[in-house]
């Protein structure tokens, strides 16, 4: 019995942690997003090979998330973190080992977005669309404000679990419903610095979700189809509106990349 309980407690722990920033329906949501955002010189070359993007494939694959796929920032500063470096070397050397536990994501972003520089430069579909794919993934990852802040699954306020119910059980409620609305796409003129433009943008969101969750599960005896239909009516704008934003974001960053890359012809 003592085994199970173990057993149940490590598995929750598990289930628990940031390894993926969103559920199975969110990424290609955003992907879709991002597609329908593009302008018309690469929209077609996207829509045409979109079974050939990872995360919409006829048998899509599931990329692999860990720990690095997050930026707990309030850990470092209060917001709206002034003074927060935008090098991860600066912030290795401001803030020491601190720094190693709190996540990549900024960086992941700047890597996968030089990467995808390349993948047009040299006109490699299969990587142009992978890391089209990952990008959209990581922007989608920053979009989520629990991805941002300590106290991810509500566990410093008394609110374990969180993170499953809002990345995970929400989009599932609300998938039929969960339409996003058509933003299109610009050029970045900084597109490593817009990484920490949209930190802010999502954490701003932070304290909406864990008081809408606060309320949602107030005198009812535990997280069933009330809480969900309670907890569902006050954030299902704020979902909608981080997958809008990461689609459009997405969508900014790819056509970004092939601006900087010199526009190569998208066949």
């Amino acid at each position: 019995m003592r085994k199970r309980v173990a057993a149940g407690v490590l598995l929750g722990s598990v289930l628990a942690s940031p390894v993926m920033a969103w559920g199975p329906i969110v990424h290609p949501l955003v992907v879709r997003g991002a597609i329908d955002a593009l302008p018309k010189q690469m929209k077609g070359f996207y829509k045409g090979h979109r079974l050939e993007i990872p995360s919409l494939a006829l048998e899509p694959s599931v990329p692999e998330r860990g720990p690095d796929r997050r930026f707990a920032v309030d850990r470092l500063l209060p917001y709206p973190f002034a003074d927060l470096p935008h090098t991860e070397a600066t912030l290795k050397e401001r803030f020491g080992d601190a720094a190693g536990g709190v996540g990549r994501l900024p960086w992941l972003i700047h890597e996968s977005y030089d990467r995808l520089v390349e993948a047009f430069r040299s006109s490699d579909k299969e990587k142009i669309l992978a890391e089209s794919d990952t990008m959209a993934g990581l922007i989608a990852d920053l979009h989520n404000p629990l991805s941002l802040t300590d106290n991810f699954d509500g566990h410093k306020t008394g609110q374990h679990g969180l993170w499953v119910r809002l990345t995970v059980k929400l989009p599932e409620a609300v998938e039929k419903d969960l339409k996003l609305a058509s933003v299109g796409s610009f050029y970045l003129d900084d597109p490593k610095e817009y990484v920490f433009s949209m930190m802010n943008q999502s954490y701003v969101w932070v304290d909406n979700v864990l008081y809408a969750d606060e309320l949602a599960r107030r005198g009812k005896p535990g997280y069933g189809t009330i809480y969900y239909d309670h907890f569902r009516d006050r954030v299902v704008t704020v979902l909608r509106d981080r997958l809008t934003q990461a689609a459009r974001d997405a969508g900014s960053y790819w056509y970004t990349a092939w601006t900087v890359a010199g526009r190569p012809e998208l066949k």
